[in-house]
């Protein structure tokens, strides 16, 4: 091994840079803005044991906005720096016991940015600025809550937000994040099963994070988005069974809807609901049932059914209805309840591991947008045809609140566009989502992961195809963590994953809400960020290159 790390080491100036093609956004039908010009670009190869840079659409620039070995201005034994935990080095020293070799990557994940003016930090005497930029970290000795004051100093750049729970417990890892400006708390989503949670927590340092799992209840959660009366659409991301000997998955994630109580207080409850897909061939609701096996007949859900065929192909369109799966008036206990589990008594839909969602902006609410990130496997016998390979679904309704609605596949997945995660609107028109393939389809696929921008004026059909303008490469860290996975020991993450990308003017009012204005990219001040997860760990804005 430790010639390996030598030969990782020596390769460390080699780049394998993505090349400029010549499509763009320009055109009649592609234009989303009238100073939108994003020119396609090719993804980055994955050649083991090299490093490659992130390239860019030559229209835009990146900047780090922090770094993963940023030291935090308040740090705790558990959490020392933006993107390491306090239990090793940085870098990887196999002399140490298995275990310590190298410091835990804490991952930042999912930005949220605000702006919040008269914010406070540990320095008593420092101004710290009214731009913000707060994320949990999915991974590390605990899980936490980052502020990266965008107009401050080295010295004050990152601060700890909070990493326990009210109960004084660790904080669990954390994924997805929002601002319910209703609240005014901060969400944050920890994707852990029957063990996830939503958590609540404030915008100044010292605080604590609040467990709301008795309302919103325990799931793979992930995305979640408040949309204009107050609810709240969460999008959850757990991985199904596979049949013996299969690489496919089975549906086994839902989307949910919080309506609550008091909008402005969502520890008073309300009702978890989740959303139900109908049959377009039999009008029934199509729901879950295990993977199929000789005990158990099929079902109208599962990997291989003619249901699942229609949901992951272009040109049908499906009716859907909310159904209550818990209600905090019927149920006053106060205790947590496993989502998933009642979503599938409920006679909900699964999805093939759903992750992130969003509204269409200028809409009024009545577009929502989430991405499916489909099995990650270039030998799953589900690509062909069942969804396999991921894609972008859209749910219209009447408004916010609507009881019922229609589902369509928007973007269908495919070898060279799969493994979507994050979501983030760039215009009235383009939706911009990013992939997460894995290591492991990295490398059956010989490419990393890209950032494409979707016209949603040309999907419906399979017509204009995404642009890439975001190939993300792969640092020296990730390539030292991809090159040790495997080592007796080994806690990291191999190869960088693109996540948190995120569109806002900062707006932290009720119409600041992602969906109630129109963005102007790089304009009247709305920022484009997004984190090169895992290695590193550096957090970047993108601007316009002119």
């Amino acid at each position: 091994m430790a010639v390996a790390i030598h030969r990782v080491l020596a390769a460390a100036a080699t780049l394998v840079c993505g090349a400029v093609t010549g499509v763009s956004l320009t055109g009649s039908s592609a234009q989303a803005h009238d100073d939108l010009d994003w020119t396609a670009i090719s993804a980055n190869s994955d050649a083991r044991l090299y490093t490659a840079p992130n390239t860019l659409s030559p229209q835009l620039r990146e900047s780090a906005v922090a770094h993963g070995a940023d030291k935090l201005e308040n740090p705790v034994p558990d959490a020392q720096y933006y993107g390491y935990s306090g239990d090793g080095p940085h870098v990887p020293d196999l002399a140490v016991p298995p275990g310590n070799v190298e410091s835990t990557k804490t991952e930042p994940d999912k930005n949220t940015y605000l702006r919040l003016p008269g914010l406070t930090g540990v320095d008593a005497a420092y101004h710290y600025g009214s731009h913000f930029l707060f994320q949990g970290h999915e991974n590390g000795v605990t899980g936490y809550v980052t502020r990266v004051n965008l107009d401050a100093d080295a010295a004050h750049r990152v601060t700890l937000i909070a990493s326990k729970l009210s109960d004084g417990t660790k904080a669990p890892a954390i994924d997805g994040s929002t601002w319910d400006p209703w609240a005014h708390k901060l969400l944050f989503t920890a994707e852990n099963g029957n063990k996830g949670a939503v958590l609540q927590g404030g915008t100044e340092p010292g605080g604590t994070l609040q467990d709301i799992s008795f309302a919103l209840g325990r799931g793979g959660y992930e995305g979640i988005q408040n949309d204009s009366a107050g609810n709240l659409v969460i999008v959850e991301d757990s991985g199904g069974a596979s049949p013996t000997g299969s690489a496919a998955k089975d549906p086994n994630s839902f989307v949910y809807r919080f309506v609550p109580t008091d909008r402005t207080d969502l520890t008073k409850g309300g009702r978890l609901q989740a959303l139900q897909v109908a049959s377009a061939r039999t009008h029934q609701p199509i729901t879950f049932k295990p993977v199929d096996n000789a005990a158990t007949p099929p079902s109208t859900g599962g990997i291989f059914t003619d249901d699942q065929k229609d949901l992951s192909n272009y040109g049908t369109t499906f009716d859907t209805t909310w159904v209550t799966v818990h209600d905090t008036a019927t149920d006053p206990s106060g205790r947590p309840f496993d989502a998933n589990a009642l979503a599938k008594t409920a006679g909900a839909t699964p999805f093939k591991r759903p992750e992130n969602g969003v509204f269409r902006p200028g809409v009024n609410f009545r577009e929502f947008y989430f991405t499916v990130t489909g099995d990650t496997n270039a030998t799953s016998p589900a690509n062909a045809g069942f969804g396999g390979w991921g894609g972008v679904f859209k749910l219209e309704q009447s408004g916010a609140g609507a009881a019922t609605g229609r589902l369509t596949l928007s973007y269908r997945g495919d070898a060279a566009h799969t493994g979507l995660d994050n979501i983030s609107f760039i215009d009235r028109d383009h939706v911009a989502v990013v992939e997460d393939r894995g290591d492991g389809l990295h490398t059956q696929l010989a490419t990393l992961d890209s950032a494409y921008v979707l016209d949603l004026r040309g999907h419906t059909a399979g017509g204009v195809q995404p642009v890439r303008f975001l190939a993300e490469g792969r640092d020296s860290a990730a390539t030292l963590d991809n090159e040790l996975s495997g080592t007796p020991g080994w806690k990291n993450d191999g190869d960088n994953e693109i996540t948190g990308i995120h569109t806002s003017d900062g707006d932290a009012g009720v119409g600041g809400i992602l969906g109630a204005k129109v963005p102007r990219p790089f304009e009247h001040g709305w920022r484009l960020f997004w984190t090169q997860q895992h290695g590193d760990n550096i957090t970047y804005e993108i601007d316009s290159n002119s």
